[in-house]
């Protein structure tokens, strides 16, 4: 009998792994170690699995870059003894988990899947089961003898996305994220179908990297009209402070007064880097396209390009572990290095 796939369920918390006790009507976690009693369906797929839950399954409101330390190593250990990995874990900071996690694994050969619902898995409704088989399944399925996905993706409501390029956009429906500049890497109907021409293809022979140093000395500003001098100077002069990504309007556009471009001016000489991203939830930040964009251009602002917000700050807190030169941070940070952002303009 050939090989069957081994696939790693990892459980960090978030309503997929939810019950309803019935009698009381409240919410406990679930014990993964009975996910079969639940969801019997998974004797069906071609695989064995075996799941590991955080000591303490947190809310993902409560993620934070110490937790994405202890996930990714918790793959780290198990890189070896399994196929591909299955990440439960609340939707409302999924996009920002799996994003840090494509940075941190360098040279990644296995599938990481993240996944979780909108409704709990002991719910009559839930979308959870769709959800969770349908993940096990795209981290088991290889193609001669090789992982079909070897990335780090989302899959939600009938979508794979490279994990890096989503946000989450509802919190009521179903399909709660989207790729807005980036299409889906596969989809499930009836069959489940890949833009194979879309995946990110492993470099042969690289040893796998996971990269666990993060600094998260970062704001994120969202420029608005009105915006104040004082407002924006307390939040240059944070102290500590490295990073700064700024929402902009459109194409990457902001206001064009005085005081705001000396603001920035000042502390880009002081050796913050300033990463252009935009507000809207589709489209890129082309720098000098306008006029309000040609001076933000001229002083050094790096572009984000058409990044996400929550896969730029993910990147930036990687770059700033990896203590890359200065003159080099603003290249390498508008290189595209794990398919986060389409090449630039």
């Amino acid at each position: 009998m050939a090989n069957i796939p081994h696939i790693l369920l990892i459980y960090t918390g978030g309503t997929i792994g939810m019950v309803k006790d019935y009698k009381t009507g409240a919410l406990r976690t679930f014990n993964f170690n009975e996910l079969l009693k639940h969801i019997p369906e998974i004797n069906q797929l071609n695989c064995s699995i075996e799941s590991v839950s955080f000591k303490k399954p947190i809310d993902s409101s409560n993620m934070n870059p110490e937790n994405w330390v202890k996930l990714a190593e918790i793959i780290e250990v198990n890189y070896n003894k399994f196929d591909g990995f299955v990440v439960l874990h609340g939707s409302d900071t999924m996009s920002y988990t799996s994003s840090a996690i494509s940075f941190m694994f360098e040279n990644l050969s296995k599938p990481i899947i993240f996944t979780g619902s909108q409704l709990p898995i002991g719910h009559l409704r839930t979308d959870a089961k769709e959800n969770l088989i349908t993940a096990i399944e795209i981290a088991s399925l290889k193609e001669n003898g090789k992982p079909i996905v070897s990335e780090v993706c989302l899959y939600f409501e009938y979508k794979l996305y490279r994990a890096n390029r989503t946000t989450k956009i509802n919190a009521e429906h179903f399909e709660a994220f989207t790729s807005p500049n980036f299409p889906p890497l596969g989809e499930s109907g009836v069959h489940l179908k890949f833009s194979k021409q879309l995946l990110i293809q492993p470099k042969s022979n690289e040893k796998l990297k996971v990269r666990k140093e993060l600094n998260n000395n970062i704001v994120i500003l969202k420029i608005f009209p009105g915006i104040t001098k004082t407002v924006v100077e307390n939040i240059f002069s944070i102290k500590g402070l490295k990073s700064i990504i700024i929402e902009t309007y459109g194409s990457g556009n902001a206001p064009t007064e005085k005081w705001f471009i000396q603001l920035l001016t000042k502390a880009i000489e002081n050796g913050l880097y300033i990463v252009n991203v935009t507000q809207c939830i589709g489209g890129s930040v082309i720098l000098g396209q306008y006029e309000t964009s040609e001076c933000l251009k001229k002083i050094g602002i790096i572009s984000g390009n058409d990044i996400t917000t929550e896969s730029a700050l993910a990147k930036l807190m990687y770059l700033l572990g990896e203590k890359i030169p200065k003159s080099k941070f603003k290249s390498v940070f508008e290189t595209a290095l794990r398919g986060e952002m389409s090449l630039n303009h």
